[in-house]
């Protein structure tokens, strides 16, 4: 069977492309697309070749590939794949619109519907002047989101991360699509059942991540909290912080993996499709409080693996705090449910059974 791999773009190392990094280990025979690939800025392909479009051929496209928005669709459809047995897309935009011989099948990892054109004003809020040009945009927008439905037709099955991605997928494309949440790398993550008095949050500084929140709530505590990551933001809240608050930026993975390990709780304020920190966390053995919507209402079991809050506010996340802190956690326990259900292998296994039932549909 001849596979053939596609992804977006190439040009940052983000979840979505360690996912097809995954994939791409996973199919060592497959050949790889995209649009545009800048190999020192992204993924590790250990030296495989990589077919792009020609958009790969526009100065500085890698540095400002965001701006050729309008330029994704028509790149992809031009891309020749009639040889293909199977294409597997892994898209958050574009790749799903790929073209095939009829007889083959197209599995789209569906990381997220494209978002800028579906929910255009929450993705462009981190970019504080959009507002002044929002009635050109809009109406580019809706022209874009006429082709993105039309391409979203391609697929012969969607994958989605979580019941969130899921549930967009089937809004907005009216597509259904079966969820397998994706993996970790678990031996990146050391356990231990022996917790040390600190909290820790693990996330860029921007808005939507809701430190403030954290924050907030852990002034009027006066708890240890260590917050671990860099962002805009880092000033403003770093103003915000009493002393009983430690900003250490950017650490490396074995000291991350060790704050993990050592947390009592890892807190997450944000609202996240999917969220791999939640996941990485209880590998490490450690429970979790998190805003309770979104992805962790797939990963996570209250009361076993961590404590939801209801809103994004610090008396919430304060009252899960004191719940957490009073409940029994089996640290071990919480590492088996994080390997079982969010190693690479339980991933796998999932995938194969996937590919061979959409490979040998009629």
């Amino acid at each position: 069977m001849k596979i053939a791999l596609v992804h977006d773009y190439l040009t940052q190392p983000g979840g979505a492309e360690r996912v097809f990094e995954l994939l791409c280990k996973h199919y060592p025979d497959a050949d790889i697309f995209t649009s545009i690939y800048d190999p020192d800025n992204s993924i590790d392909l250990e030296g495989r070749l990589v077919k792009t479009t020609f958009l790969q051929n526009i100065p500085g496209a890698a540095k400002y590939f965001r701006l050729l928005a309008p330029l994704y669709f028509p790149a992809f459809r031009v891309l020749d794949l009639q040889d293909y047995d199977l294409i597997i897309s892994s898209t958050t935009s574009f790749a799903k619109a790929v073209r095939k011989n009829p007889k083959a099948k197209h599995i789209c990892f569906c990381h997220n519907v494209t978002r800028f054109l579906w929910d255009t004003k929450t993705y462009l809020r981190e970019y504080g002047n959009y507002r002044y040009f929002y009635p050109v945009i809009e109406a580019m927008f809706a022209a874009m989101r006429k082709v993105d439905l039309k391409y979203a037709q391609e697929p012969d099955f969607y994958i989605a991360n979580s019941s969130t991605v899921a549930g967009r997928v089937r809004e907005n494309y009216g597509k259904q699509a079966i969820v397998i949440n994706y993996p970790i790398n678990t031996n990146n993550f050391e356990f231990s059942d022996s917790k040390k008095d600190y909290y820790l949050a693990s996330a860029r500084l921007i808005g939507y991540k809701r430190i403030d929140v954290i924050i907030e709530a852990f002034n009027w505590l006066g708890w240890p909290l260590i917050i671990i990551g860099n962002g805009p933001e880092k000033s403003r809240l770093q103003s915000k912080a009493l002393s009983n608050i430690q900003f250490l930026g950017h650490v490396t993975d074995s000291e991350r993996s060790g704050l993990m390990a050592k947390a009592r709780s890892v807190i997450v304020a944000a609202l996240e499709d999917y969220g791999l920190v939640p996941i990485e966390a209880n590998a490490s053995g450690t429970p979790v409080i998190a805003y309770g919507a979104g992805g962790v209402l797939d990963t996570q079991i209250p009361g076993k693996t961590g404590v939801f809050f209801s809103k994004q506010t610090p008396d919430a996340l304060q009252a899960a705090l004191l719940k957490a802190k009073q409940t029994t956690w089996d640290y071990q326990d919480i590492r088996n449910w994080a390997i079982s259900n969010f190693s690479e292998v339980a991933f796998f296994n999932q995938i194969d059974r996937v590919v061979a039932e959409v490979c040998n549909a009629a």
